[in-house]
């Protein structure tokens, strides 16, 4: 019979898997402040060493509880109409960023990157570049599709459209509503739109 260490990294994995789960339970109950290391060493009932062989600091456990709740969920859901499309993720993405298991987490990550050069870059990298390319992608269609006016470069319009939710979000006590969706999407068709949106029928 020949031995195989498939339990062992099992094992690894579903300690792994406990410990991220303790860090997202732990966020949602006490925020930002209640984080640490230690923290989620008592939460998940381990010593501090085993979350450190699995993780260098805090900002590297937090990026990889942020990735295992930052899901395809928050996709655009295309049906033709780049208005519709854009609202319904806006209002979709808001609630998530208001609240557990996303909005904990993603706001110590935050905190953490203002003092972290390398670590705002990778948060740059892993998530926002990725919301904004998203939204960059579905507006480029809809420009193709001929709702949205041919010559303009999109690119800081796709920024604009994320950086006002994200702003909401993170550093004001205004929530995303409709009224706030409505009116950003009221101005950035006003500005870019043809008139000639598509049917959602």
């Amino acid at each position: 019979m020949t031995n195989t260490p498939a339990t062992p990294r099992r094992r690894g994995a579903a300690r792994t898997d406990e410990l991220l789960q303790a860090t997202l339970d732990l966020a949602a109950e006490v925020g930002y402040a209640g984080l640490s290391i230690e923290a989620v060493g008592r939460r998940a009932g381990v010593g501090k060493h085993t979350i450190y062989r699995r993780w260098p600091s805090m900002p590297a456990l937090l990026l990889d509880a942020l990735s295992r709740v930052w899901t395809s969920d928050l996709d655009y859901r295309d049906i033709g109409n780049v208005r519709a499309d854009l609202r319904e993720q806006f209002l979709r993405s808001g609630r998530a960023l208001s609240g557990p298991p996303i909005g904990p987490v993603y706001r110590a990550v935050i905190a953490e990157a203002q003092a972290d050069s390398r670590l705002r870059a990778t948060l740059h990298e892993r998530f926002l570049a990725t919301v904004e390319q998203s939204t960059l992608d579905r507006i480029v269609r809809a420009q193709r599709a001929g709702e949205l006016i041919a010559e303009a470069n999109l690119e800081f319009a796709a920024e604009v459209l994320c950086g006002t939710l994200y702003y909401r979000s993170l550093l004001s006590t205004r929530p995303i509503d409709e009224e706030a969706v409505d009116g950003l999407l009221d101005m950035f068709m006003a500005a870019y739109g043809t008139g000639r949106e598509a049917s959602t029928a």
